[in-house]
């Protein structure tokens, strides 16, 4: 017999395994905690906060429905918008108690394969992922345009750049530009050209300025005019690419410092400066 709510018991920890589609909806499957009944409200809770000035927590509640012998399910469809941020996730019964879930398998391979659907005036993306102190969560994406960083290659002195833009149009002026994130205008661009359904860059970076602080941003500029996109990689099933990728450094042309593309905790493609070894990059002295 459902019960309406039910305080959970103490130091109750459950997982939630987590199923991806193709289309970027997730499905959580929850065991049922023992010496807990079923609730006919049973939900999983999504937690965003917000910060700034009015911070405030923004809930998502996802029914959970039985579908097996102690197995609670709740889905999270690819077409429900969910704002952009990292959202906490909690097992709530009825108007009871909350409590964290902890992550069990993922099955994240589809979002690899995962892009919009032709018709769509919006991307949502959705990764879980384990936090800090092993709870579960979700990192959110919602953009529209999106410039998506495919391939990146750094040699011979320029970084090679792949990828492909969503809710746009490359025209013959596209751009890629070097803007530092404390700033508003650009301080080096390259042309940027379509490359079959993507598009292809080659920007080269020994003689770039590095600013005072934060490194530079990359954003795609389809046209004259045109708003730009800031290029970032969020199509995979990758949550937090910031210390899981790493390339290659290339020296500026005064010797003192070098130039690292990088992501960002948002994985939006970075342009790290950092000083150079001692002795490395000058000749003749």
């Amino acid at each position: 017999m459902m019960t309406t709510a039910e305080p959970l018991p103490d130091r109750v920890r459950v997982r939630a395994h987590c199923t991806a589609d193709t289309a970027g909806g997730l499905t959580f499957d929850v065991l049922r905690p023992e010496g807990v009944g079923e609730s006919w409200d049973a939900a999983l809770l999504l937690c965003r906060r917000t910060v700034g000035p009015g911070a405030a927590t923004e809930e998502v509640r996802l029914p959970l429905v039985p579908v097996g012998a102690g197995v609670l399910r709740a889905a999270l469809p690819s077409t429900m918008t969910l704002a952009e941020g990292v959202w906490n996730a909690y097992l709530c019964l009825g108007d009871g108690e909350r409590a964290r879930l902890l992550p069990g398998t993922h099955d994240l391979h589809s979002l690899t394969a995962h892009s919009p659907q032709p018709g769509r005036t919006w991307l949502g993306v959705r990764v879980p992922f384990t936090t800090q102190k092993g709870n579960l969560a979700l990192r959110a994406w919602q953009r529209w345009p999106h410039a998506e960083a495919a391939e990146l290659l750094v040699a011979d002195g320029a970084l090679t750049l792949r990828g492909r833009l969503y809710g746009a149009e490359l025209t013959p002026a596209a751009t890629l530009e070097v803007t530092p994130r404390q700033c508003r205008g650009p301080v080096a661009s390259a042309a940027v050209r379509p490359e079959g359904d993507g598009f292809h860059c080659v920007l080269p970076l020994a003689g770039l300025r590095p600013p005072a602080r934060d490194g530079c941003a990359l954003w795609l500029r389809p046209g004259a005019g045109e708003a730009a996109v800031r290029v970032a990689r969020i199509l995979d099933d990758v949550a937090d690419k910031q210390y899981r990728l790493r390339h290659p450094a290339v020296p500026l042309s005064d010797g003192d410092r070098l130039v690292r593309p990088c992501y960002t905790g948002a994985n939006e493609l970075l342009l790290r400066f950092e000083p150079a070894r001692r002795g490395a990059g000058r000749t003749g002295r």
